[in-house]
């Protein structure tokens, strides 16, 4: 119970010493601004043309810089701009640059002055709290902290009481500031529509194609699977029983031997076809949903997999399903084959039309997600179809995480909705 309130006043801290980073970052930023400002106005004699491509790229780190504090400090993300052009011509024509620019002029009198409300109080609470103490004797009677005139030990503890109350109201607001600060950010500098346009055709041209090739790769599996297993053993029992019936007549025992084979094939083959089918969409799946099918995956495993179960009582999007269930069983997989571990940990929950699956490995760790293939890297692509991500933690040593995240909707078995080309 003690470490919640702990991690809160660690975290409030740390919002207020990002807060004072913002508010020095403000202060810097318009001499950026100063410098491609300078660049266009020499524009006309010529002398801006070689200025204003440095200029803009170094407006550009500083933009740069803040998208990233905004996605690592308050989890906003901000997307950003296209390249900047390496021309003045094209730097002009750049919709990106010019929301370099005007943020640069803007931050300093919008975000600097937003950051500085709890800086403002926390410095006027350290005056209080630890200034005031010492110097209201030389201050005279017309010394007021605040609402409270400093003229004897008791308003001096007053005071001292007031200016830790304005420091700890300072900490309580830094993180909703730092929050405010960083959807400030994301509307400033977030990249144009148009970008984002562009970038959204990519994508879903990429995970049409990715969607293409899986399908085209498992319609290959599938028809190999039955030309090598049922196909194969079907037409060895159309053989064997067209022997069985030559021999029906002129040795019984035989024909008796040669029914009993056949009998055995289609055995085989039916359980060939059975696999296959499993293969395709486990019934588990198809019956009882991700969590027992997950479920079902820990029991098979001969790891000790541990699995915990979040799901809402409505039943996720049929392909979703299948994908989540398709990407745990290749990371069990990999953690049985590769990792060398010993207890898996599974987690399965869905919070803000998320579906999130954790899975964690004791193992030794050092997997990567080649971009050339590979099981993580056919995760990756499994999910993308999604609009799905996965991040993988797994340092040289262990343990190993690996995180999915697809964008779905729960409801009902009937009413259905997830995002994604798939």
């Amino acid at each position: 119970m003690g470490e919640r309130p702990v991690g809160r006043a660690r975290e409030a801290w740390t919002a207020l010493g990002r807060c004072q980073l913002h508010s020095l970052s403000a202060l810097v930023l318009p001499l950026y601004g100063g410098l491609v400002v300078g660049a266009l106005l020499l524009l006309p004699v010529g002398l801006g043309l070689p200025l204003l491509p440095p200029a803009a790229a170094a407006l550009r780190r500083c933009s740069d810089r803040q998208r990233a504090r905004a996605g690592g400090w308050s989890g906003v993300a901000v997307s950003p701009p296209a390249p900047l052009p390496r021309t003045a011509r094209a730097v002009l024509g750049d919709e990106g640059f010019w929301r370099d620019l005007r943020w640069a002029w803007c931050e300093p009198l919008t975000g600097g002055l937003l950051v500085a409300v709890p800086l403002a109080l926390f410095w006027y609470g350290v005056f209080g709290a630890l200034v005031q103490p010492f110097v209201w004797r030389l201050l005279g009677d017309g010394n007021w902290y605040a609402f409270v005139p400093v003229r004897s030990p008791t308003t001096m503890l007053a005071a001292l009481l007031l200016g830790l109350g304005f420091v700890a109201g300072a900490a309580a607001l830094a993180p909703r500031t730092l929050a405010a600060h960083a959807r400030w950010s994301r509307w400033t500098l977030a990249a144009p529509y148009t970008t984002e346009l562009v970038r959204r055709i990519d994508h879903l041209t990429g995970t049409r194609a990715d969607a293409l090739d899986a399908q085209a790769a498992e319609l290959q599996r599938i028809e190999r699977d039955l030309h090598d297993g049922a196909q194969a053993r079907l037409v060895a029992l159309g053989m064997t029983l067209e022997e069985a019936t030559r021999l029906l007549d002129s040795d019984p025992d035989a024909a008796r031997t040669l029914l009993v084979e056949v009998r055995a094939a289609s055995e085989r083959a039916l359980q060939d076809l059975r696999e296959l089918v499993h293969g395709i969409l486990p019934p588990v799946l198809a019956d009882r949903g991700l969590g027992d099918a997950v479920r079902s995956l820990a029991l098979d495993s001969f790891l000790d997999v541990h699995v915990e179960v979040a799901l809402p009582a409505g039943r996720l999007p049929a392909a979703v399903e299948s994908a989540a269930y398709f990407a745990v069983a290749e990371l069990l997989a990999n953690a049985a084959k590769h990792s060398g571990a010993r207890e898996v940990h599974v987690a399965l929950g869905h919070r803000a039309d998320v579906l999130r699956i954790g899975v964690a490995d004791d193992g030794r760790g050092g997997a990567e997600a080649a971009p050339g293939g590979g099981g993580l890297a056919g995760v990756r692509r499994r999910l993308r179809a999604f609009d799905g991500t996965l991040a993988l933690d797994s340092p040289p040593g262990g343990p190993t995480l690996a995180t999915l995240e697809i964008p779905c909707a729960s409801s009902s078995p009937k009413t259905s909705s997830c995002s994604g080309t798939g």
